[in-house]
């Protein structure tokens, strides 16, 4: 991955040939202790969700981020990760595919940061896990919402960022806007 200091990306991966990553509670809990060790000291999380095959994460690169380090850091918290199902599963191999994609949202126009947001956020009901956002446990739309108090994402700096709607009611409606093809085909 190659990254630059202030910039936005949509960092995602999926299990190879799209297998499960994700086998119960606690490995997503587990996934989102790793991402707080190795990727906060490096990212700002603007956004998050964990899906049983894959992930996606909206993230701001550290002004003061050695770029170097943050590639290491992904590399570190997928091969750990990967190491602790690997071990659970009595299996061996690949959990994730090879490379780890982080598209630069800086490319073109700045709505690409609140689509990705939006994006990310509507995931679980795009895979028709969940009939409502809220009833994902495993993203980051439940912060912004109101109804939990996550630490993971840095809040303060994805309102200032994307000029995020400050109710709930207005967020819940914001985030599930229709996004268009060509506005999704920008964030791959």
């Amino acid at each position: 991955m190659h990254l630059q200091p202030g910039h936005l990306y949509h960092i995602y991966n999926r299990g190879n040939n799209r297998e499960r990553i994700f086998f119960s509670p606690q490995n997503y809990l587990y996934f989102l202790t790793k991402l707080r060790k190795h990727l906060l000291p490096h990212y700002r999380i603007l956004a998050w969700c964990l899906m049983p095959n894959h992930f996606h994460l909206l993230v701001q690169v550290r002004e003061e981020a050695n770029v170097a380090a943050c590639g290491a850091a992904f590399r570190i918290l997928l091969s750990s990760y990967t190491r602790a199902i690997q071990r659970q599963e009595n299996r061996t191999g690949s959990l994730f595919q090879q490379n780890t994609q982080a598209k630069d949202l800086a490319d073109g126009e700045a709505a690409y940061g609140p689509v990705c947001f939006c994006y990310i956020h509507q995931n679980p009901i795009r895979a028709r896990l969940v009939k409502e956002l809220a009833e994902w446990p495993w993203s980051s739309y439940l912060e912004y919402a109101g109804l939990r108090n996550g630490t993971l994402c840095e809040l303060a700096a994805a309102n200032e960022l994307l000029d995020l709607p400050t109710s709930g009611t207005e967020l819940a409606d914001w985030v599930m806007q229709a996004i268009s093809e060509d506005m999704t085909s920008k964030l791959y």
